[in-house]
């Protein structure tokens, strides 16, 4: 049981009602007076709350979240008062969203049920737990409350964002990738890939009439063409400190994982093949390129138990490593991170290497804030030196892609929250240009 605060004004009313009386009387009779009537109503509130009827709740939430999606949890509240009493319901959600505002005021009606949807974003993988769920339930008098606390202790894993495969999966069905910025690429020239020999048709391009084939059967027939399919595709991802910087509170290295994963997806749908690999100082997750029905469900395993370092990343260690483990022409995704010139020259004779047995395209990202800051104009003197430096930073950046387009490697240069949509679009073109 707990005391609101209109219990303690009431009294605070009626006792300076009775300390007045003693310098006029009778405000001291009516002060008693109102004194047993007040302990009356708090009587009869407490026999109401606690005799009269309950609260019970509880919690429905999938069981696996998605990492930096909104996830709907819905709390389902059931009165058995005989009247209307007043509610105030907390959930004791996990302690790393930091969050004071998950507190909600409702009524609940005599045999009827109440829901209460809110959301949350996590911005890490892992287990979250959460608690119990308070409800504070007092009647219109409201100078007395009572708790029920409801539900149980809930786990729940958060993984890669599988919210993200959803849509796609669900736009591509209605041929509607385009609302999500999926570009329309269109062919030209010729498939590549031999599929069969069939008798010619009016319409059929003359081009593709396979005089052999004709000769011997004295019918005309011509080649049939298909997309090239079954290519490896590799989302290779450093897990070093270089992808560590944070934004919107989720690490470049998550909104790598929540990329590569829907672009598994979508390369599986075109019938290629999907890997995956993880690196640091060393190469600690290699997954084949598969296309088997339960590989996404291994990559997103593999994906959620992703732990990142701030060690500093070994590109020969990537290097000998693929070397031994990928013997066919692969596409690889390399997503990482490029502080400046220097530090990309670094790793260059690596790249170099990668791109000259594969086909090699490099994901690095674009600071939004520096992005920001730059669109500013500064007012002092102070201001002017810090943009030079940023604009320096940023022309270097910009630099890294020529560098890179100097050597034959394929680049990306994005900021977090376009990743997934530009990498499906850069891949799409991959796709089209090399066919």
């Amino acid at each position: 049981m707990f005391l609101r605060r209109r219990f303690y004004l009431l009294l605070s009313v009626v006792i300076v009602i009775i300390g007045t009386g003693y310098w006029f009387s009778p405000l001291f009779i009516i002060g008693q007076v109102l004194l047993c009537l007040f302990t009356i109503l708090v009587i009869s509130e407490i026999l109401v709350l606690y005799i009269k009827g309950g609260i019970t709740s509880s919690r429905h939430c999938s069981d696996r979240f998605s990492n930096g999606d909104d996830n709907e949890i819905r709390l389902s509240i059931e009165s058995s008062y005989p009247f209307t009493v007043q509610l105030d319901i907390t959930d004791e959600i996990p302690a790393i969203f930091q969050r004071r505002d998950i507190l909600f005021h409702t009524q609940a009606h005599p045999a009827a049920r109440e829901n209460i949807t809110y959301r949350l974003r996590p911005v890490r993988r892992g287990v979250y737990s959460f608690g119990y769920i308070r409800v504070f339930v007092t009647t219109r008098i409201g100078c007395v409350e009572r708790r029920f606390t409801c539900g149980k202790p809930q786990d729940v894993k958060v993984y890669p964002s599988f919210q993200m495969l959803h849509r796609y999966e669900l736009l591509a069905i209605s041929n509607r990738l385009t609302d999500l910025g999926i570009k329309r690429i269109r062919r030209v020239g010729h498939n590549t890939e031999f599929e069969q020999i069939k008798d010619y048709v009016q319409g059929d391009d003359f081009r593709t009439i396979n005089w052999k084939a004709s000769a011997r059967t004295n019918q005309l027939k011509v080649n049939v063409y298909q997309d090239e399919r079954s290519q490896q595709v590799f989302n290779i991802i450093d897990k070093g400190r270089v992808m560590q910087q944070s934004f919107r509170g989720m690490t470049l290295f998550d909104y790598a994982i929540n990329a590569s994963l829907v672009l598994s997806y979508v390369a599986m749908r075109r019938e290629d093949k999907a890997g995956l690999c993880t690196f640091s100082n060393k190469v600690d997750t290699f997954i084949p390129a598969q296309r088997s029905p339960g590989h996404m469900q291994t990559l997103l395993e593999s994906l959620y138990r992703q732990e990142t370092d701030f060690g500093e990343t070994d590109f020969s260690e990537l290097v000998s490593n693929m070397k031994h483990h990928v013997t066919k022409r692969s596409l690889f995704i390399l997503y990482t991170n490029f502080n400046g010139l220097i530090t990309m020259q670094r790793q260059l004779s690596f790249l170099k290497q990668l791109s000259n047995q594969h086909r090699l395209l490099v994901v690095f990202f674009e600071d939004s804030e520096l992005k920001d800051y730059l669109s500013t104009s500064p007012t002092n003197t102070e201001e002017y030196y810090q943009h030079v430096i940023a604009e320096k930073f940023a022309y270097e950046q910009r630099l890294i892609v020529s560098k890179l387009k100097q050597q034959g490697i394929l680049s990306l240069f994005t900021t977090p929250e376009n990743l997934s949509i530009d990498i499906i679009n850069k891949y799409l073109e991959i796709k089209t240009v090399f066919s």
